[in-house]
């Protein structure tokens, strides 16, 4: 298991992918899946900064609260 904050380049199974939405100077936030079953992410603008590590379940509670609206109001 990868701690949080690892460098991102680090993860050596990392694979990571960016939304198609991101905008024109690629600012995005890119997400892996990794080994243990969990995921990572990471800024696009920083490939070698550190990658925040959440297991599967804290990703999953995340996403429900995305799509159920809980983080509108989080949004610029």
């Amino acid at each position: 298991m990868y701690e949080n904050g690892a460098p991102a380049h680090s993860i050596a199974e990392a694979v990571w992918v960016k939304a198609r939405a991101s905008d024109a100077f690629n600012n995005c936030v890119e997400i892996s899946r990794i080994g243990d079953g969990g995921v990572a992410l990471r800024n696009s603008r920083y490939p070698e900064g550190p990658a925040l590590v959440f297991t599967r379940s804290e990703i999953l509670a995340f996403l429900d609260g995305a799509v159920k609206g809980e983080f509108d109001g989080m949004t610029v």
